[in-house]
Protein backbone atom coordinates (compact mmCIF):
# COMPACT_ATOMS: atom_id res chain seq x y z
CA UNK A 1 0.00 0.00 0.00
CA UNK A 2 0.91 3.00 -1.02
CA UNK A 3 2.39 5.79 1.86
CA UNK A 4 0.09 8.11 0.48
CA UNK A 5 -3.62 8.32 1.88
CA UNK A 6 -6.36 9.99 0.46
CA UNK A 7 -9.35 10.79 1.43
CA UNK A 8 -12.71 11.25 0.91
CA UNK A 9 -16.35 12.67 2.28
CA UNK A 10 -19.51 12.68 0.20
CA UNK A 11 -21.83 10.91 -1.79
CA UNK A 12 -22.91 7.54 -1.86
CA UNK A 13 -25.72 6.43 -4.10
CA UNK A 14 -26.93 3.59 -6.40
CA UNK A 15 -27.33 4.65 -10.55
CA UNK A 16 -30.60 3.29 -12.24
CA UNK A 17 -29.89 4.15 -15.97
CA UNK A 18 -32.10 4.08 -18.69
CA UNK A 19 -30.55 0.89 -21.35
CA UNK A 20 -30.65 3.43 -24.53
CA UNK A 21 -29.51 6.50 -25.74
CA UNK A 22 -32.41 9.39 -26.18
CA UNK A 23 -34.16 7.37 -23.52
CA UNK A 24 -36.27 9.66 -21.46
CA UNK A 25 -37.18 10.00 -17.81
CA UNK A 26 -40.72 11.20 -18.21
CA UNK A 27 -41.91 8.30 -19.82
CA UNK A 28 -42.42 4.39 -19.01
CA UNK A 29 -39.53 2.57 -19.77
CA UNK A 30 -36.75 -0.40 -18.45
CA UNK A 31 -34.07 0.61 -16.36
CA UNK A 32 -30.65 -0.89 -15.90
CA UNK A 33 -28.97 -1.44 -12.74
CA UNK A 34 -28.43 -0.76 -9.62
CA UNK A 35 -25.35 0.02 -10.11
CA UNK A 36 -22.72 1.09 -7.11
CA UNK A 37 -22.03 5.42 -8.16
CA UNK A 38 -21.53 8.75 -6.63
CA UNK A 39 -18.72 11.27 -7.50
CA UNK A 40 -17.34 10.96 -4.48
CA UNK A 41 -17.93 7.19 -4.11
CA UNK A 42 -16.19 6.58 -7.48
CA UNK A 43 -13.31 8.84 -7.06
CA UNK A 44 -12.14 6.86 -3.80
CA UNK A 45 -12.90 3.82 -5.13
CA UNK A 46 -10.62 4.62 -8.43
CA UNK A 47 -7.70 6.04 -5.48
CA UNK A 48 -8.08 2.73 -4.15
CA UNK A 49 -7.56 0.73 -7.10
CA UNK A 50 -4.94 2.57 -8.38
CA UNK A 51 -2.81 1.44 -5.23
CA UNK A 52 -3.00 4.89 -2.90
CA UNK A 53 -4.31 4.38 0.66
CA UNK A 54 -8.50 4.71 0.02
CA UNK A 55 -10.45 6.82 3.31
CA UNK A 56 -13.74 7.36 3.11
CA UNK A 57 -16.42 9.48 5.71
CA UNK A 58 -20.29 8.83 4.42
CA UNK A 59 -23.26 6.90 4.87
CA UNK A 60 -25.63 4.23 3.52
CA UNK A 61 -29.02 2.91 4.32
CA UNK A 62 -28.95 -0.38 5.97
CA UNK A 63 -30.67 -2.24 2.80
CA UNK A 64 -29.70 -3.90 0.07
CA UNK A 65 -28.25 -0.83 -2.20
CA UNK A 66 -25.78 -0.20 1.03
CA UNK A 67 -24.77 -3.50 1.30
CA UNK A 68 -23.59 -3.35 -2.72
CA UNK A 69 -21.62 0.04 -1.97
CA UNK A 70 -20.01 -1.17 0.60
CA UNK A 71 -19.09 -4.21 -0.27
CA UNK A 72 -17.40 -2.54 -3.69
CA UNK A 73 -15.62 -0.13 -1.86
CA UNK A 74 -14.16 -2.49 0.71
CA UNK A 75 -13.26 -5.67 -2.01
CA UNK A 76 -11.45 -2.67 -3.44
CA UNK A 77 -9.63 -1.80 -0.83
CA UNK A 78 -11.14 1.57 0.53
CA UNK A 79 -10.82 2.04 4.27
CA UNK A 80 -14.96 2.14 4.89
CA UNK A 81 -14.95 2.28 8.72
CA UNK A 82 -16.53 6.08 8.82
CA UNK A 83 -19.25 5.07 6.45
CA UNK A 84 -22.51 5.11 8.90
CA UNK A 85 -25.00 2.51 8.16
CA UNK A 86 -28.34 3.56 9.14
CA UNK A 87 -31.76 1.97 9.86
CA UNK A 88 -33.97 5.16 9.03
CA UNK A 89 -32.84 6.16 5.94
CA UNK A 90 -32.76 4.92 2.32
CA UNK A 91 -29.48 4.93 0.44
CA UNK A 92 -29.45 7.62 -2.21
CA UNK A 93 -30.59 7.04 -5.59
CA UNK A 94 -29.71 8.56 -9.34
CA UNK A 95 -32.33 8.11 -12.23
CA UNK A 96 -30.56 8.72 -15.31
CA UNK A 97 -30.51 8.81 -18.93
CA UNK A 98 -28.18 10.30 -22.24
CA UNK A 99 -28.98 12.32 -24.81
CA UNK A 100 -27.61 11.88 -28.73
CA UNK A 101 -25.44 15.16 -28.09
CA UNK A 102 -23.84 14.10 -24.99
CA UNK A 103 -25.68 15.52 -22.14
CA UNK A 104 -27.36 13.27 -19.60
CA UNK A 105 -30.48 14.40 -17.26
CA UNK A 106 -30.49 13.22 -13.63
CA UNK A 107 -33.08 12.63 -11.10
CA UNK A 108 -31.66 12.50 -7.49
CA UNK A 109 -32.98 11.33 -4.11
CA UNK A 110 -29.73 12.58 -1.94
CA UNK A 111 -30.85 15.13 0.18
CA UNK A 112 -33.46 12.82 1.83
CA UNK A 113 -31.84 9.84 1.97
CA UNK A 114 -28.57 8.51 4.08
CA UNK A 115 -26.04 9.95 1.70
CA UNK A 116 -28.04 13.32 3.31
CA UNK A 117 -27.11 12.68 6.48
CA UNK A 118 -23.27 13.71 7.07
CA UNK A 119 -23.24 16.10 10.02
CA UNK A 120 -19.98 17.66 11.22
CA UNK A 121 -20.18 15.38 14.82
CA UNK A 122 -19.09 12.30 11.95
CA UNK A 123 -15.56 14.45 11.04
CA UNK A 124 -13.36 12.85 13.50
CA UNK A 125 -9.84 14.78 13.61
CA UNK A 126 -7.56 11.75 14.22
CA UNK A 127 -8.89 9.73 11.20
CA UNK A 128 -7.70 12.78 9.24
CA UNK A 129 -3.94 12.98 10.47
CA UNK A 130 -1.30 11.86 7.68
CA UNK A 131 -3.04 13.03 4.83
CA UNK A 132 -1.77 13.27 1.57
CA UNK A 133 -4.96 15.05 0.23
CA UNK A 134 -8.45 15.57 1.23
CA UNK A 135 -10.63 15.58 -1.97
CA UNK A 136 -13.89 17.92 -1.66
CA UNK A 137 -16.37 17.34 -4.65
CA UNK A 138 -19.38 19.68 -5.28
CA UNK A 139 -22.10 17.63 -5.91
CA UNK A 140 -21.87 17.14 -1.49
CA UNK A 141 -21.78 20.34 -0.95
CA UNK A 142 -24.24 21.14 -2.76
CA UNK A 143 -26.35 18.26 -0.89
CA UNK A 144 -27.92 20.20 1.74
CA UNK A 145 -26.42 22.34 4.82
CA UNK A 146 -25.26 19.76 6.73
CA UNK A 147 -23.17 18.19 4.22
CA UNK A 148 -21.53 21.42 3.69
CA UNK A 149 -21.45 22.09 7.42
CA UNK A 150 -19.18 18.73 7.94
CA UNK A 151 -17.16 19.06 4.55
CA UNK A 152 -15.66 22.46 6.03
CA UNK A 153 -15.10 21.07 8.99
CA UNK A 154 -12.92 17.94 7.58
CA UNK A 155 -10.84 20.81 5.53
CA UNK A 156 -9.94 21.86 8.48
CA UNK A 157 -8.66 19.25 10.20
CA UNK A 158 -7.24 18.43 6.76
CA UNK A 159 -5.05 21.85 6.80
CA UNK A 160 -4.33 22.17 10.67
CA UNK A 161 -2.40 18.30 10.10
CA UNK A 162 -0.52 19.22 7.36
CA UNK A 163 -2.98 17.80 4.68
CA UNK A 164 -3.53 19.49 1.18
CA UNK A 165 -7.04 20.00 -0.51
CA UNK A 166 -8.38 19.13 -4.36
CA UNK A 167 -11.04 20.47 -5.13
CA UNK A 168 -13.72 19.17 -8.01
CA UNK A 169 -16.54 21.80 -8.38
CA UNK A 170 -19.04 19.09 -9.97
CA UNK A 171 -21.40 21.37 -10.16
CA UNK A 172 -24.65 19.89 -10.74
CA UNK A 173 -27.52 22.08 -11.63
CA UNK A 174 -30.31 19.77 -10.39
CA UNK A 175 -29.01 20.05 -7.04
CA UNK A 176 -27.95 24.14 -7.13
CA UNK A 177 -28.22 27.43 -8.88
CA UNK A 178 -25.06 29.61 -10.34
CA UNK A 179 -25.69 32.34 -8.11
CA UNK A 180 -25.37 30.03 -5.34
CA UNK A 181 -22.48 27.66 -6.73
CA UNK A 182 -19.89 31.15 -6.02
CA UNK A 183 -21.00 32.22 -2.12
CA UNK A 184 -20.62 27.91 -1.66
CA UNK A 185 -17.76 27.07 -3.64
CA UNK A 186 -15.15 30.22 -3.72
CA UNK A 187 -14.31 29.00 0.18
CA UNK A 188 -13.54 26.03 -0.76
CA UNK A 189 -11.47 26.94 -3.70
CA UNK A 190 -9.22 29.34 -1.18
CA UNK A 191 -8.35 26.42 0.41
CA UNK A 192 -7.25 24.45 -2.05
CA UNK A 193 -4.33 23.50 -3.83
CA UNK A 194 -5.92 21.37 -6.87
CA UNK A 195 -8.98 22.19 -8.21
CA UNK A 196 -10.31 20.26 -11.31
CA UNK A 197 -12.90 22.17 -13.29
CA UNK A 198 -14.71 21.90 -16.50
CA UNK A 199 -14.69 24.54 -19.11
CA UNK A 200 -18.55 25.82 -18.42
CA UNK A 201 -17.85 25.71 -14.50
CA UNK A 202 -14.30 27.68 -14.96
CA UNK A 203 -17.00 30.34 -16.72
CA UNK A 204 -19.59 29.77 -13.89
CA UNK A 205 -16.82 30.35 -10.96
CA UNK A 206 -15.39 33.40 -12.54
CA UNK A 207 -17.31 35.19 -14.88
CA UNK A 208 -14.89 34.78 -17.37
CA UNK A 209 -15.35 33.11 -21.06
CA UNK A 210 -11.43 33.41 -21.54
CA UNK A 211 -9.54 30.46 -19.73
CA UNK A 212 -6.44 32.16 -19.27
CA UNK A 213 -8.12 35.07 -17.49
CA UNK A 214 -10.15 32.75 -15.99
CA UNK A 215 -7.47 30.73 -14.65
CA UNK A 216 -5.40 33.90 -13.39
CA UNK A 217 -8.54 35.02 -10.90
CA UNK A 218 -8.44 31.50 -9.82
CA UNK A 219 -4.67 31.48 -9.10
CA UNK A 220 -5.54 34.82 -7.04
CA UNK A 221 -7.92 32.83 -4.76
CA UNK A 222 -5.27 30.72 -3.66
CA UNK A 223 -5.22 27.22 -5.77
CA UNK A 224 -1.64 26.39 -7.05
CA UNK A 225 -3.15 23.85 -10.03
CA UNK A 226 -6.15 23.99 -12.32
CA UNK A 227 -6.39 20.38 -13.89
CA UNK A 228 -9.08 21.18 -16.49
CA UNK A 229 -11.12 18.56 -17.67
CA UNK A 230 -12.19 18.77 -21.36
CA UNK A 231 -14.13 15.64 -21.97
CA UNK A 232 -13.40 13.77 -25.62
CA UNK A 233 -10.87 16.77 -25.97
CA UNK A 234 -8.45 15.53 -23.28
CA UNK A 235 -7.64 18.19 -20.50
CA UNK A 236 -5.36 21.22 -19.47
CA UNK A 237 -3.30 21.65 -16.39
CA UNK A 238 -2.30 25.49 -16.00
CA UNK A 239 -0.27 27.10 -13.00
CA UNK A 240 0.90 30.13 -12.78
CA UNK A 241 4.12 29.66 -14.64
CA UNK A 242 3.11 26.33 -17.02
CA UNK A 243 0.43 25.08 -19.42
CA UNK A 244 0.37 21.79 -21.07
CA UNK A 245 -2.58 19.99 -22.92
CA UNK A 246 -3.05 16.38 -23.63
CA UNK A 247 -5.37 15.16 -26.17
CA UNK A 248 -7.76 12.52 -25.16
CA UNK A 249 -7.02 8.63 -25.95
CA UNK A 250 -9.25 7.11 -28.30
CA UNK A 251 -11.55 4.48 -26.61
CA UNK A 252 -14.54 2.86 -27.14
CA UNK A 253 -17.08 4.67 -25.09
CA UNK A 254 -20.01 3.29 -23.23
CA UNK A 255 -20.80 5.35 -20.71
CA UNK A 256 -19.58 8.23 -20.13
CA UNK A 257 -20.36 8.60 -16.05
CA UNK A 258 -17.69 8.69 -13.57
CA UNK A 259 -14.68 9.51 -16.20
CA UNK A 260 -14.09 12.99 -14.21
CA UNK A 261 -14.04 11.46 -11.04
CA UNK A 262 -11.96 8.96 -12.10
CA UNK A 263 -10.02 11.34 -14.00
CA UNK A 264 -9.16 13.13 -10.41
CA UNK A 265 -7.93 10.39 -8.86
CA UNK A 266 -5.81 9.87 -11.97
CA UNK A 267 -4.31 12.70 -11.56
CA UNK A 268 -3.56 12.79 -7.93
CA UNK A 269 -2.02 9.24 -8.03
CA UNK A 270 0.16 10.32 -10.99
CA UNK A 271 1.21 13.93 -8.73
CA UNK A 272 1.73 11.84 -5.93
CA UNK A 273 3.95 9.72 -8.15
CA UNK A 274 5.94 12.52 -8.67
CA UNK A 275 5.23 12.69 -12.65
CA UNK A 276 5.53 15.58 -14.79
CA UNK A 277 2.89 17.81 -14.67
CA UNK A 278 2.22 17.00 -18.44
CA UNK A 279 2.67 13.03 -17.43
CA UNK A 280 0.70 13.33 -14.40
CA UNK A 281 -2.19 15.03 -17.10
CA UNK A 282 -1.60 11.94 -19.50
CA UNK A 283 -1.94 9.75 -16.90
CA UNK A 284 -5.12 11.25 -15.85
CA UNK A 285 -6.40 11.10 -19.34
CA UNK A 286 -5.49 7.53 -19.48
CA UNK A 287 -7.48 6.55 -15.87
CA UNK A 288 -10.38 8.73 -17.59
CA UNK A 289 -10.67 7.13 -20.79
CA UNK A 290 -10.35 3.41 -19.54
CA UNK A 291 -13.70 4.65 -17.10
CA UNK A 292 -15.66 5.15 -20.32
CA UNK A 293 -14.97 1.66 -21.32
CA UNK A 294 -17.70 -0.12 -19.20
CA UNK A 295 -21.44 0.30 -18.37
CA UNK A 296 -21.68 1.56 -15.03
CA UNK A 297 -20.10 4.47 -13.66
CA UNK A 298 -17.90 2.71 -11.06
CA UNK A 299 -17.41 -0.59 -13.32
CA UNK A 300 -14.55 0.90 -15.59
CA UNK A 301 -12.47 2.26 -12.68
CA UNK A 302 -8.99 0.77 -13.64
CA UNK A 303 -6.34 -0.71 -11.58
CA UNK A 304 -2.79 1.11 -11.93
CA UNK A 305 -1.57 -2.32 -14.59
CA UNK A 306 -4.56 -1.47 -16.73
CA UNK A 307 -3.36 2.52 -17.44
CA UNK A 308 -0.05 1.28 -17.49
CA UNK A 309 -0.91 -1.04 -20.30
CA UNK A 310 -2.82 1.84 -21.98
CA UNK A 311 0.15 4.09 -21.50
CA UNK A 312 2.72 1.96 -23.26
CA UNK A 313 0.33 0.75 -25.97
CA UNK A 314 -0.28 4.83 -26.47
CA UNK A 315 3.69 5.09 -26.80
CA UNK A 316 4.39 1.81 -29.34
CA UNK A 317 1.31 2.83 -31.82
Amino acid sequence: MSKHRIACIGDLLVEIMRPEVGDRLDEPGVFLGPFPSGASGIFIDTIARLGLGALFIGAVGNDDFGSLITKRLHDDGVDISHIKIMDNYATGVAFVTYFNDGSRKFIFHLANAATGQIFTEDIDAGYLTDLSYLHVIGSTLSTNENCAAACFKAMDYTLENGGKISFDPNFRPELISEKEVKELFEPVIRKSHIIFPTEGEISVLTGEKDLDEACKKLFEMGPEIVAMKQDKLGSTVFTKDEKHYVPAFDVEEVDPTGAGDCYCAGFLTGFLRKLSLQETVKFANAVGALAVTKKGPMEGAPKFEEVTELLTRSVIS
